[in-house]
């Protein structure tokens, strides 16, 4: 590792300044930030905090998701409550209609979410979904400034051009795991069709969302390899999920990683991809503990309340937890706009 060693313990802050002047992180040193001791972890996040402060400063964004659509997938994935392979009880649903995500994107700007995540279960929309969505964003857009993330599964170029024709300003579909492991996790799609559908994303000129799953049983050398890969993708938005072990799914049996591992791979990526939004999303609460505040000195975005299955923190704690760590929420210019309903 290039890393000074001041005592036992490394001067983090050498690998911030890489990461500020835009060199990458070699893999050596990527490494030893999943490897080091927790006596490291608060040098670690005070060299992110470096990078995170450097790029944005103390402000934090926020995403709210709205789940569309509920169940009735047939892909076979792993970790999802939604999928054909998962026997959790979970509410199930078609797409919802127009009327139900504009009342949606009010709450979100409750919420003070300057991005309004509309995701659908299956394997990549049926005409019909994707009118349904694209009717709701067109309105949406007429009538307030929401940044509008759409989650709709695998997409076509076509699909993709229409999506953003309506107004969608950034497209998600996670990459969840190394190309290594993927095989492991789902069986139904391939990581390239994944990586595929980003690039329509991209083409069409949506902003790329696209993160991962820790917790999968990836190897430390796979999350280093995640990370490249969405620095390559060149994604704007990495959402950090960690695996929430869902009873009657698959991967039901998996151990948590500690608050503390957590901690470390959400420096990892700040490092890696240091001018992205980096979110702490999925599984936060149950993974980070009574940590998650800290993981505001890597990350800059945070999803408000519930996910898609699972519950989340409520809200007022969201938004205490950010007043508390001396952040401040990112409004909407606009939050006081209406959507018409």
């Amino acid at each position: 590792m290039s890393t000074s060693a001041i005592g036992s313990t490394y001067d983090w802050s050498i690998l911030a300044q890489k990461s500020i002047a835009g060199e990458l992180l070699t893999k050596e040193e990527a490494l030893s930030v999943l490897q080091a001791t927790d006596d490291e972890l608060l040098p670690i996040l005070q060299a992110a905090y470096q990078v995170r402060y450097r790029f944005f400063a103390k402000r934090v964004k926020l995403n709210m998701i709205m789940n569309a659509k509920s169940g009735h997938c047939r892909e076979d994935c792993g970790y999802c409550s939604q999928s054909s392979r998962s026997s959790a009880p979970i509410e199930k649903y078609t797409i919802l209609d127009k009327e139900t995500l504009l009342k949606g994107a009010q709450e979100a700007i409750t919420r003070k979410a300057g991005t309004y995540c509309i995701v659908a279960s299956g394997r990549g929309p049926t005409e019909r979904e994707l009118q349904q969505v694209i009717d709701a964003v067109t309105e949406i857009k007429q009538t307030s400034s929401l940044k509008i993330c759409a989650c709709l599964g695998l997409l076509t170029s076509e699909q993709a051009s229409r999506l953003a024709a309506a107004g969608v300003d950034r497209y998600n579909h996670n990459i969840n795991t190394s190309k290594e492991n993927y095989a492991a996790i789902t069986t139904t799609h391939t990581y390239d069709q994944r990586t595929e559908t980003i690039e329509h994303a991209k083409t069409a000129g949506m902003s790329p969302c696209s993160g991962v799953i820790i917790g999968m049983g990836e190897t430390l050398e796979e999350i280093v390899e995640m990370a490249y890969t969405l620095r390559a993708i060149n994604a704007d938005s990495i959402p950090i999920n960690f695996l929430n072990p869902i009873l009657g799914t698959p991967l039901a049996h998996m151990e948590r990683n500690t608050p503390r591992f957590c901690l470390k791979v959400i420096a990892l990526f700040r490092f890696i991809c240091p001018t992205k939004e980096v979110r702490i999303a999925g599984g936060r609460e149950l993974n980070l503990g009574h940590l998650q505040p800290l993981a505001l000195y890597a990350a800059n975005s945070v999803f408000v309340g519930d996910y898609l299955t699972t519950a989340g923190q409520s809200i007022h704690a969201d938004h205490q937890m950010i007043v508390d760590m001396g952040f401040e929420i990112e409004e909407n210019a606009f939050a006081n706009d209406h959507v018409h309903e």
